[in-house]
């Protein structure tokens, strides 16, 4: 789909009744995102219903949590996350947690879309992605942030991954 036929874009806070939806396209966006940093049995095992009730819980969240859907044709094709920082020693008060879309909609403009309905245009805040996810740290550098130095190794579905933090 071409970014010039899209006229159908909506992003709007999610909703509890998002979530099986949200759950399908959170699983989706893991097998194309870490395909290649995590095995394929990891990634087999990551259940749609789980990340369905986690995002029950996500979506009714308090007013300092901002948690968007990006909605094509009517369909959840990616969604975002930002809210109170949660490391002891954050460089910021406030965290980007995630930002996912179907690898189908990359280039779209709906990945900036989603950051903006979740970030505010000069916050500061800070979030965590993988070391090795180039795409990703070309958009957040677009987006002001800088690498801070500060990595972790965090275990992933099983296994682990490497991630590096931007700050802006």
């Amino acid at each position: 789909m071409e970014a010039e036929t899209q006229t159908d874009i909506v992003v709007r806070p999610v909703r509890d009744v998002d979530a099986e939806a949200l759950g399908r396209v959170h699983a989706t966006c893991w097998h194309e995102t870490y395909d290649h940093l995590i095995s394929k049995a990891a990634l087999e095992a990551v259940s749609p219903k789980r990340l369905a009730e986690l995002w029950t819980h996500w979506a009714v969240q308090g007013p300092e949590f901002k948690m968007y859907a990006a909605l094509v044709g009517g369909e959840i094709v990616g969604f975002a996350g930002s809210g109170p920082a949660r490391d002891k020693d954050a460089p910021r008060f406030r965290e980007l947690y995630f930002i996912y879309l179907l690898d189908q909609f990359h280039g779209t403009g709906i990945g900036q879309k989603l950051f903006d309905s979740v970030v505010e245009q000069a916050e500061g805040l800070y979030l965590w992605v993988a070391d090795d996810n180039p795409r990703a740290h070309r958009f957040y550098t677009r987006n002001g942030f800088t690498l801070d130095g500060a990595t972790h190794t965090e275990p992933f579905l099983g296994e682990t991954l490497t991630e590096v933090r931007f700050v802006r």
